[in-house]
C-alpha cells in the first residue's frame, strides 16, 4: 500500500515537472534583449542632420522606424508607384536619406527599422483587394517591384529590422506572401516583422512564424469617454494585452509595437487611429495619461520587444498642433523621456 502511494506521488511529481518544463518552453519566445525605445521618424523636405538626433537620443531613444511611401491611386489599382531617387521625393524618404539619417543615428547608437507603406488616395493599405486572380498576380509583381529594393537598401546599410508590409489585410492570406519571405531573407540578413491592424489582422496573419517579431499598429481603444481618468485607460488595456499574449505564446515570438500614439485632444483613447482634424479641443493631459496608461500596463510585459511612437519630428514645430500626434513640446514628452531613460 505504501509503496502504491509513493508511485502515485512520483507521477504526480513528474506530472508537474513536465507541465513546468512545457510552460519554460513557451516562455522561450519573450524577448531577452533590452527593449526598443523607438519613434516613428517622419522623413521631411529638409536634410536632417546630427543635431536631431543627438536631441532624440536626450530622451531615451533608441530605434527609429523610417518610412518611405509608395503610392496607388485606388484599393483596386494593380500599380504602385515609388520613387528612391527621384528629386520630387521629400529628402527623408529618398535612398539617400534613408541611408543618411541611418548612419547618423548608428552615430548615436540608434538602431534603425525600415518600414515601407503605400499610401492608398483616399483609402488606406486596409482596403486593397483585387478583383481577380489576375490582378492579384499583378498587385503582388507591382509589390515585390516596389519593396526589394528597400529591402536591399536595408541589407546594403546593415539596417536591424525590415517590415516587409504595412496593414495589407486583405492580402496576408495569399500564397505570394511566402515567397516574397524567401526573396527578402535572400538579400537581406537583419531580421523581419510585418506591421498588422490591431483591429482585424494581427491575429490572423498566416505567415507568422516566417518572422523574427510580430509587428502591431497598436491602435487599440482605450475608452469610450472623453478625458478618461488614468484608471480607465489602464483598464483598456486589459483586453487587448490578453489578445496580444496569446498570439505571442502561440507562434513563441515577441511583439513589437510598430505604431503607437495619441492625439493631444480629449478623445484621443475613444478611436486613437483616426487622422486629425483642424480645430480640435485640445487635453494635453488626455494625451500624456495615455502613454502614462501604456507604460504602467504594457511596457513591462515580457513579450513585448519595444514600442515606435506615432510621430517624431527631426525639424518639431515650434507651437505644435492639437491634433497632431506628436508629443513633442508637450506633457507627453515629459512621460516618454522619464521611461525611456529607464534602464
Amino acid at each position: 500500500m505504501f509503496s502504491g502511494k509513493v508511485h502515485i506521488a512520483l507521477v504526480i511529481l513528474s506530472l508537474v515537472i513536465v507541465a513546468l518544463l512545457l510552460s519554460d518552453a513557451k516562455d522561450e519566445s519573450i524577448p531577452t534583449e533590452e527593449k526598443q525605445k523607438g519613434v516613428c521618424w517622419v522623413g521631411l523636405p529638409q536634410v536632417t542632420t546630427d543635431t536631431q538626433l543627438v536631441n532624440a537620443k536626450k530622451f531615451g531613444v533608441t530605434w527609429i522606424s523610417q518610412t518611405p511611401f509608395g503610392w496607388q491611386r485606388s484599393p483596386t489599382d494593380t500599380l504602385i508607384r515609388f520613387e528612391t531617387n527621384s528629386q520630387t521625393q521629400w529628402w527623408g524618404e529618398s535612398k539617400l536619406g534613408i541611408s543618411t539619417t541611418t548612419v547618423l543615428a548608428r552615430e548615436q547608437r540608434i538602431k534603425t527599422l525600415l518600414k515601407p507603406h503605400i499610401w492608398v488616395r483616399n483609402s488606406w493599405p486596409g482596403a486593397i483587394k483585387m478583383n481577380s486572380e489576375g490582378e492579384w498576380r499583378a498587385w503582388f509583381r507591382n509589390y515585390e517591384n516596389y519593396i526589394m529594393p528597400y529591402a536591399l537598401l536595408a541589407d546594403s546599410m546593415g539596417i536591424e529590422i525590415f517590415c516587409i508590409g504595412t496593414e495589407l489585410q486583405n492580402t496576408i492570406n495569399r500564397s505570394e506572401w511566402r515567397l516574397l519571405i524567401r526573396k527578402i531573407r535572400n538579400v537581406y540578413d537583419g531580421k523581419l516583422t510585418y506591421a498588422a491592424n490591431f483591429n482585424e489582422e494581427f491575429e490572423d496573419v498566416p505567415f507568422w512564424n516566417e518572422l523574427d517579431y510580430i509587428g502591431v499598429q497598436a491602435y487599440f481603444a482605450l475608452a469610450s469617454t472623453k478625458e478618461p481618468k488614468l484608471e480607465e485607460l489602464e483598464e483598456g488595456w486589459v483586453e487587448p494585452m490578453n489578445r496580444i499574449e496569446k498570439i505571442s505564446r502561440k507562434f513563441r515570438k515577441p511583439i513589437l509595437f510598430t505604431e503607437l500614439g495619441y492625439k493631444s485632444t480629449p478623445d484621443a483613447a475613444i478611436e486613437p487611429w483616426r487622422w486629425p482634424e483642424s480645430q480640435e479641443e485640445v487635453s494635453m493631459e488626455t494625451q500624456a495619461n495615455c502613454y502614462t496608461a501604456f507604460f504602467n500596463k504594457v511596457w513591462p510585459q515580457q513579450w513585448l520587444a519595444g514600442v515606435y511612437f506615432w510621430k517624431w519630428y527631426p525639424h518639431p514645430p515650434k507651437h505644435p498642433t492639437a491634433g497632431d500626434f506628436t508629443p513633442q513640446g508637450k506633457p507627453a514628452e515629459e512621460v516618454l523621456m522619464e521611461w525611456f531613460a529607464k534602464q
